[in-house]
């Protein structure tokens, strides 16, 4: 029987992460160096893995060959066939991310047989003065995209955010993006791993070499027009509510703040639900009153085939709830 799903994090060491996640998810013994956690993943060689009740130690694609469209929905299946459409993570920028950005699906099936990749950034926690690239300040063109990476001018270009927590960032498909450092972050995104790296700010990596840019790739990947707002601009809503925060094609991602013993049902659309915990504790229970607790850090896995599931918050708690919608 299936029932509210946690996954054993997939922590990943990179030169640009920091201490936080292993401090914000509780995670014993501590580790430094970890920039990001993904939480759920369907991605090659990174296939989350049940930490949890009668399915302990059933990885994600083993789930989804036995309960198919009890655990997606159908139409998620029908849409995406037997591939788990969304990847999961909390990222620790200790220091700058790359400049990146990413191909559309038509782009990433014709050149990587993959998925392209549309994601959502939601900043968990930000130091003084920590901002990110997202979208254009400046018109640019192709030609001079490359002009200006050979000069060393192309962050120019960028339109700066300085970030606090509770921002929101929407990054579609052939967005020029980068996370800055000092920023912890959950994103939610298509699953693909393809990133194009734009630039690494002259970095080298562990062996004293510069890092691999996609210069090329990148070129017919960007959007170059300028749009008037790159951040989602909302007004937090009551407490005890879903407020829908993104609605695309790919997810749709709502913000829960609960209020200690207070109780939210939430019904079934065809679609499993992805609970990720930003704060606070609630316990989750389905239909057939099988309950688990979620604290911060932790993320839960509602399959689709549970028509309702409920909310109940232990203290103050903070909820992003992802789906298909």
């Amino acid at each position: 029987m299936l029932y509210p799903l946690k996954f054993k994090p997939i922590l990943k060491e990179v030169i640009w992460g920091g201490d936080e996640i292993c401090r914000f998810k509780d995670l014993t013994p501590a580790r430094t160096g970890i920039g990001e956690s993904w939480e759920i993943s369907h991605v090659k060689d990174n296939v989350s893995i049940v930490s949890d009740g009668e399915l302990k130690g059933k990885s994600l694609e083993e789930l989804i060959a036995v309960y198919g469209a009890d655990l997606l929905g159908k139409k998620v299946i029908d849409r995406f066939g037997t591939n788990f459409p969304l990847l999961i993570k909390f990222i620790d920028a200790r220091d700058s991310l790359s400049i990146q950005v990413h191909p559309d699906d038509a782009l990433a099936r014709k050149r990587h047989n993959s998925f392209g990749k549309t994601e959502m950034w939601y900043i968990v926690d930000a130091a003084k003065d920590a901002f990110l690239y997202s979208g254009f300040a400046e018109s640019i063109t192709p030609e001079q995209y490359v002009q200006s990476l050979e000069d060393d001018t192309f962050t120019n270009y960028l339109q700066k955010h300085e970030v606090e927590p509770g921002n929101v960032f929407f990054l579609p498909a052939g967005r020029v993006h980068a996370i800055g450092a000092g920023c912890f972050i959950a994103e939610i995104q298509q699953t693909s791993n393809i990133t194009y790296r734009i630039y690494d700010y002259n970095r080298k990596d562990s062996q004293g070499n510069p890092r691999e840019l996609h210069t090329g790739l990148a070129k017919d990947a960007i959007d170059y027009k300028i749009y008037p707002d790159y951040k989602l601009n909302y007004t937090p809503g009551p407490e005890n509510k879903n407020q829908t925060l993104v609605h695309c094609p790919y997810f749709t991602t709502d913000l829960i703040a609960g209020k200690a013993a207070a109780e939210l049902p939430q019904t079934g659309t065809d679609s499993f639900s992805i609970y990720i915990c930003l704060s606070g504790e609630a316990k989750l229970t389905d239909e057939n009153n099988y309950s688990v607790a979620i604290r911060q850090g932790e993320t839960v896995l509602a399959p689709a085939q549970l028509q309702s599931v409920r909310l109940r918050f232990k203290t103050d708690c903070k909820l992003l709830k992802t789906y298909i919608g």
